[in-house]
């Protein structure tokens, strides 16, 4: 397999890193509890790419009101839509892919655990429990393994959820529809994986958290109606002539009385 001969040093690497968090290492954790080390040590070499992410989300709901006008001019003419979004974030440095780049850098450590727990370095006598429920050698088909898999399924919900924050209606719904989609794989895989990939969401899930305190919520656009005055200035009333003035009649001081009509005299008619 190409993709698992290039994936070798990393799967070396995160074999070393097992067997130094692991009970005949340094550390001496039980091998359960291992995973969940180096899932914490995986994340915490991957947060430039999350300051990344974060600064990346910041500037798209900074932007957000300007872009929804442009889909929402462009909303008949697709082509042009995303044309002028391009030009958009090239404008103004927006880089939408930046929020998926975590996940995309977990891709290959995923897999070379895969390869990992597929020849797990144990010995017999080993404690590979986790929570005296789940051996991390089983399918999670196995014994409490659909448990696991509805709690992964949940996180991947929730972990989705914040990492779609700025993406439109369309692309949220699919990456909330994926991890349900993905359960008839993932229950093949052996229970480690599955723990693996349930502390990554469990991280993404507070990490969301903490940046929703964090993040300045951008201010709503003023909402204008039919009712609202306009902002600008009226112009001052033109002056009125002196000959126009005499000709204009005169403003009652209190509205409240009528006006006074000035009537025209009749001629005197000629007598006969």
């Amino acid at each position: 397999m190409i993709v698992a001969h290039i994936l070798t040093p990393l799967e070396d690497l995160l074999r070393n890193v097992l067997e130094w968090l692991g009970p005949h290492g340094a550390i001496g954790l039980p091998w359960s509890w291992s995973i969940v080390a180096l899932t914490v040590i995986v994340r915490l070499l991957l947060v430039p790419l999350t300051v990344r992410q974060i600064h990346s989300m910041q500037n798209l709901q900074r932007h957000a009101p300007q872009m929804k006008e442009i889909q929402k001019k462009y909303k008949a003419d697709k082509k042009r839509q995303q044309e002028e979004l391009m030009k958009f974030y090239r404008e103004n440095n927006i880089n939408p892919a930046s929020s998926c780049l975590p996940l995309l850098a977990q891709f290959p450590v995923f897999i070379a655990l895969y390869l990992v727990l597929k020849n797990f370095p144990h010995q017999p006598g080993d404690n590979l429990m986790w929570l005296g429920l789940w051996n991390i050698t089983d399918k999670a088909s196995q014994g409490w393994g659909p448990v696991l898999v509805a709690v992964y399924a949940a996180s991947q919900l929730a972990s989705s959820y914040f990492m779609t924050a700025t993406a439109d209606r369309a692309q949220r719904i699919m990456l909330l529809i994926l991890p349900i989609a993905f359960i008839p794989f993932i229950i093949n895989f052996k229970i480690g994986l599955v723990l693996y990939w349930m502390t990554t969401n469990l991280w993404t899930v507070g990490q969301g958290l903490i940046t929703r305190r964090l993040m300045p919520r951008p201010q709503a656009p003023e909402r204008r109606s039919s009712r609202t005055p306009p902002k600008e200035v009226a112009a001052p009333a033109p002056a009125v002539a002196p000959e126009q003035k005499s000709d204009a009649a005169p403003v009652p001081a209190d509205p409240s009385q009528p006006r006074r009509v000035k009537r025209k005299k009749k001629k005197a008619r000629p007598r006969r």
